[in-house]
């Protein structure tokens, strides 16, 4: 199904890749061709002992083409262009990874979530922070060597969907690339940290952002952007590594009828869309996943949700809507399309199919495969052969009702009827919009021949608002959706309904070939941890519990666990410095771990790089900072003075605007502050100055004063003191044990 057929109809028909290649031979807007250079001969590896090639980031195609000769460098996010997250490593084994201990860490100065994989190039490790800083360490000592901060606006803040993280820089011949929340794409010296060039991406006067890794592919830096919350229209742009000019840009939704940019596979792709969704931008951003495969000369990436997540909003007369929830492939030297498969033909749950992609050689029903894998957020685990597109095999690795399973001949998902919704339609939907797997890497190793996936399950109810009330607001959600409703709750009452919002989550060892589960280990507490697997047959993953582990790769038994005093969201990488391998994991995401207290001086939620290594020491800091003791927040609201209109105002104000970082029904999932016990509920004056007035905008708390109607700051107070009431209420009830 890498041409799919619209519900309606009107689409792409099925069709051969060789006669795609003539009939799209019209290329992509703002296609420049380029002649694909040859690769040289790898070059000997880098000596990263040798203080004179220290942060030279010499790398090349040849150097990453040859990554298994350089066992002990990580050169990029996901270590090898096929992005397994392998490491041929085995100093650290199962016999002596139990004398792990910390060589040396580094404070982060920012908080949020930090998701970073740290990239060891050169004897220099790279990573990014919150805010899109760029720290560079001596990977052996970890003494700092430089820090740069684009500086980006704090407001950018108010239109970056789900927190203002970055996920870490690309190294290519001396230079430091770094994708920016406010869509820069910025070249850095690898040796100072100076800026070399820097390029605006995007339309700074549209809601865009950026926070993925950018991939460099034969002298080409690859990014996209995020946004399609908002009001934007996604695509994926090639720039020249050397002078930052752009090469070429891939549109993933058609625009208007007539609009320059449409291309023949455009053209074909607006057949598959009713009404004006180009007026809302169309979503369909590439935010995270970017993956080049020299064996096939191919870039894929996955696309996100259209805009609205509604389809009666968004395309009233349903249909595919090409390419939303997609993954395309095309030339890695002109940008060219090559072919595409949607995963979820006319999305409308948000599952964005941006999550992690790699490619493998696998043995498939006795025959060498060269395939292209994701397990993405739908809950299928998805194998293509690499070079054509066509599936090979689709199983559940999760929970999922939005379809019973993927038809192997047709490729289209065999959709449950009862997940679609309206205005007039309530639905529940397994996986929520998070995913069972969203943008946490994944790992495989060739030795087991299993992908080791962070599996979340959860499950949401759906309704979409009135079309007719539906507007368009460039700094606030536009999802078109309402996921609280007394239709919603009446469909989670009936008999056989899932588990409403977060259920469980856990470490699972895939079978590829086979698609089937191998085994797992449960989770404490609810959350997701990016992965990596070694030639020593040891997993490691941190959790939302506050450990960093080592796991059996062939059995899911623990070998190893260290508290790092931080929720864990990021992936490890690791290296050798001389004799040494080292382990290095960037900790620090929403909130703070149970039980666990500050103890960083610049950060509230206890960010930092960890490094580890056999007969490590170090410590990390025991000491609270500020004399914080290690007690349950007690709720202790203001009395209700609001009306019930103003509450109920409030309600959907709050859902439309501040949900998204605050979290849903008032109640933070471990997010940035949790409204309920805010200092700023004493006062309403104190609430509407950081609301209207902006008075934590250095903090990223921009002012919502363009955003929010007349009264609608007032009635998310009023809301949120209502919210915070009702669940004093319950936590004094049980703590009365009723």
């Amino acid at each position: 199904m890498h041409i799919s057929e619209s519900r309606r109809g009107a689409g792409i028909a099925p069709t051969s890749n060789r006669l795609l290649g003539g009939l799209f031979a019209a290329g992509v807007a703002l296609v420049l061709n380029l002649s694909a250079p040859a690769v040289a001969p790898a070059k000997p590896p880098a000596t990263p002992a040798n203080r004179n090639t220290m942060g030279a980031a010499a790398v090349d195609s040849a150097r990453q083409l040859a990554a298994d000769r350089e066992p002990g460098t990580w050169m990029s996010a996901g270590r090898t262009y096929s992005e397994q997250r392998y490491s041929p490593l085995t100093g650290v084994n199962k016999a002596s990874v139990k004398t792990l201990g910390l060589a040396w860490y580094g404070d982060i100065d920012t908080e949020r979530g930090q998701e970073a994989t740290p990239v060891v190039v050169d004897g220099v490790l790279y990573v990014t922070s919150a805010w899109s800083l760029v720290k560079a360490y001596d990977a052996a000592t970890g003494r700092l060597l430089w820090a740069y901060d684009p500086k980006v606006d704090r407001a950018t803040g108010q239109i970056a969907c789900c927190d203002v993280v970055n996920r870490g820089v690309a190294a290519w011949k001396g230079r430091i690339y770094l994708g920016a929340l406010d869509g820069r794409l910025i070249a850095l010296d690898g040796r100072t940290g100076k800026v070399a060039w820097s390029v605006q991406t995007t339309d700074p006067k549209q809601p865009y952002t950026i926070t993925q890794v950018p991939r460099v592919v034969k002298g080409l830096v690859i990014i996209g952007n995020a946004g399609a919350e908002y009001a934007c229209r996604g695509y994926v742009s090639a720039y020249d590594t050397q002078t930052g000019k752009m090469k070429w840009r891939f549109y993933t939704v058609p625009g208007a009828p007539g609009d320059p940019t449409n291309t023949p596979e455009l053209k074909r792709a607006l057949a598959t869309w009713t009404g004006d969704f180009w007026k809302y931008g169309g979503g369909a951003t590439a935010w995270d996943t970017i993956l080049f495969d020299p064996k096939t000369n191919l870039i894929y990436f996955g696309v996100g949700n259209g805009l609205s997540w509604s389809q009666q909003i968004r395309s009233p007369g349903g249909g595919d809507n090409l390419f939303v929830a997609s993954i395309i492939a095309v030339n890695a030297d002109t940008g060219r399309y090559v072919w595409h498969y949607q995963e979820v033909p006319g999305d409308e749950w948000d599952y964005d199919v941006t999550n992690p992609l790699m490619t493998a050689d696998l043995k498939v029903a006795g025959r060498l495969r060269h395939v292209l894998m994701q397990a993405p957020k739908t809950g299928f685990f998805y194998l293509w052969d690499a070079r054509t597109g066509k599936l090979i095999s689709a199983e559940k690795f999760a929970p999922a009702n939005w379809a019973t399973k993927i038809d192997l001949k047709s490729g289209r998902p065999v959709e449950n009827p009862a997940v679609r919704y309206t205005d007039t339609k309530a639905a529940i939907v397994q996986p929520a919009p998070l995913g069972a797997h969203n943008w946490h890497p994944m790992s495989f190793s060739p030795r087991t021949g299993l992908v080791y996936i962070p599996v979340t399950e959860s499950s949401t109810g759906f309704a979409s608002v009135k079309p007719e009330g539906f507007k368009i607001n460039d700094r606030s959600y536009n999802t078109g959706t309402i996921s609280g409703s007394e239709a919603i709750t009446k469909l989670y009452a009936q008999p056989g309904a899932p588990a409403r919002g977060n259920i469980r989550s856990y470490l699972q060892a895939w079978d590829p070939v086979a698609q089937k589960e191998i085994w797992r280990v449960p989770e404490k507490d609810y959350g997701a941890s990016g992965t990596m697997v070694t030639a020593s047959d040891i997993v490691f993953s941190g959790d939302w519990s506050g450990m960093f582990s080592a796991f059996d790769a062939r059995t899911g038994a623990r070998l190893w666990s260290a508290p790092v005093a931080a929720n864990v969201v990021a992936a490890p990488s690791t290296y050798t410095i001389g004799k040494d391998q080292y382990v290095a994991i960037l900790v620090g995401a929403r909130g703070l771990p149970p039980g666990v207290v500050r103890t960083s001086a610049v950060s509230a939620n206890n960010s930092r790089i960890l490094v580890f290594k056999l007969g490590g020491k170090t410590e990390l800091p025991g000491a609270p900072v500020g004399a914080q003791a290690a007690v349950a927040h007690t709720l202790n609201p203001p009395l209700m003075t609001g009306t019930n209109e103003q509450v109920i105002d409030g309600q959907g104000a709050y859902a439309r605007t501040c949900a998204g970082c605050h979290g849903a029904g008032g109640v933070a999932d471990k997010s940035i502050p949790d409204l309920r016990y805010s200092a700023a509920l004493s006062s309403l004056k104190d609430w509407n100055d950081i609301v209207i007035g902006g008075a934590r905008k250095a903090g990223g708390m921009a002012s919502f004063k363009s955003v929010l109607a007349d009264g609608d700051a007032d009635a998310i107070f009023h809301y949120i003191v209502s919210q915070a009431n009702r669940d004093k209420a319950a936590q004094q009830a049980a703590a009365k044990g009723h």
